[in-house]
């Protein structure tokens, strides 16, 4: 019976049998791709880590490396992941974890632009509200300037900014809102590749 390191050839009516190395600067490229998959997933949020949908034992180990201190034995269990993540298929957890760590980019994106757009709402005033509605015409111009004139007034008698933390709230769902329609439009197929 023949392994998966032989090949053979024919030559006539004898057949030689050739010993097939594993290519071993390929083997350790995958490894440590392994090893730094272990490593970034080591740094998920529990509710993330479950998403991905790992065998028991590599989700007990990356769960029990994200409390270590790098150390040796850190790294020891880092290479045991990646020892157990060479033996599945690992494309599926990737495309979780890209997906993932793409909407973290959006959410840090939609946080700065909330900043950006309530500090100048709060400075500029007027011009920036008619600005703001020109960009995003869902906008609810009344809410805005309500908020504007409370913040207005906390900021007089300086009773805490809580007006401030709603009109940050009422922007990042209005952008994030924005994006997700960006998103959903970037997944649906377009029409003319279909035909």
């Amino acid at each position: 019976m023949m392994n998966e390191y032989e090949e053979y050839e024919e030559t006539g009516e004898d057949i030689e049998y050739y010993a097939v190395r594993p290519n071993k600067t390929r083997i350790k490229k995958e490894i440590g791709e392994l090893f730094a998959l272990g490593e970034t997933m080591s740094k998920l949020s529990a509710a993330h880590l479950n998403s991905l949908e790992l065998p028991e034992n590599i989700h007990k180990a990356v769960k029990e490396v994200a409390d270590m201190p790098h150390t040796g034995a850190r790294k020891r269990l880092l290479k045991y992941i990646a020892g157990q993540l060479h033996k599945i298929d690992v494309d599926p957890i990737q495309e979780n974890l890209a997906r993932i760590q793409n909407k973290s980019a959006h959410s840090v994106r939609e946080h700065h632009l909330s900043e950006h757009w309530r500090d100048k709402l709060i400075h500029e005033g007027n011009e920036a509200v008619t600005e703001l509605f020109d960009e995003q015409p869902d906008a609810d111009l009344q809410q805005i300037r309500q908020l504007l004139r409370n913040i207005k007034k906390e900021t007089e008698t300086g009773k805490p900014p809580k007006s401030s933390r709603l009109l940050y709230r009422y922007l990042k769902s209005l952008f994030q809102f924005e994006t997700d329609i960006a998103l959903e439009d970037a997944d649906e197929p377009d029409s003319n590749e279909m035909t």
